[in-house]
């Protein structure tokens, strides 16, 4: 579950936004800082970080604005705005070949795996599928609010867009891990009968 750790000032987002998106958008932010230096303090590498620094640069727009136009229209897009920005994210660290899940994924895996090609292929495929998952909650969000749907349809769509791409990140990598096993293998007899 510590991949989850890097979304857990949009879910301060969700959780305080209630009682203003100002707030909310103040407390994510407040909460993305606190996160990225206490892995700066604890020595952990602020390399490969385009979530965390992604999140910083979203609250601190959001929170510019929430505050300055407090009763502004796009305050009713705030999930469709959240899950787009994070879509954009994930996109992006993969068009610059720095898989957001990267920097998760170091905290989990051992050193000597981090620049193996099969590390680097797990981690662009959990990011697509979490890109992915972003981008069609985001446009599901978008048609709720545009279609005055319940908070219940906005709450659903919100938690499936994390717990459908949690659950593939939970079990993919083993999949993929023990597949590269048995090509491995299957390349090595093939060595061997040659």
């Amino acid at each position: 579950m510590g991949y989850l750790r890097g979304f857990i000032p949009w879910l301060v987002f969700a959780g305080v936004g209630s009682f203003g998106w100002q707030w909310g958008a103040l407390a994510a932010l407040v909460i993305s800082v606190a996160l990225l230096l206490a892995d700066r303090a604890g020595g952990l590498s602020l390399e490969f970080r385009l979530l965390e620094y992604g999140t910083i640069v979203f609250f601190v727009a959001l929170a510019a604005l929430a505050f300055a136009q407090p009763h502004s229209a796009l305050q009713q897009y705030g999930s469709t705005l959240s899950m787009g920005w994070l879509a954009v994210i994930a996109w992006a660290s993969i068009a610059v070949r720095r898989p957001f899940t990267m920097a998760i994924a170091r905290r989990m895996a051992p050193p000597e795996v981090w620049h193996t090609p099969l590390f680097r292929h797990i981690n662009v495929v959990l990011t697509a599928a979490w890109a992915l998952s972003f981008t069609l909650s985001a446009a599901a969000q978008a048609v709720v609010t545009a279609a005055h749907l319940s908070l219940l349809v906005s709450i659903s769509i919100q938690v499936a867009g994390f717990v459908l791409p949690a659950r593939f990140t939970a079990s993919y990598p083993e999949r993929a891990r023990a597949r590269f096993l048995r090509d491995q293998g299957a390349a090595r007899s093939g060595l061997q009968e040659a």
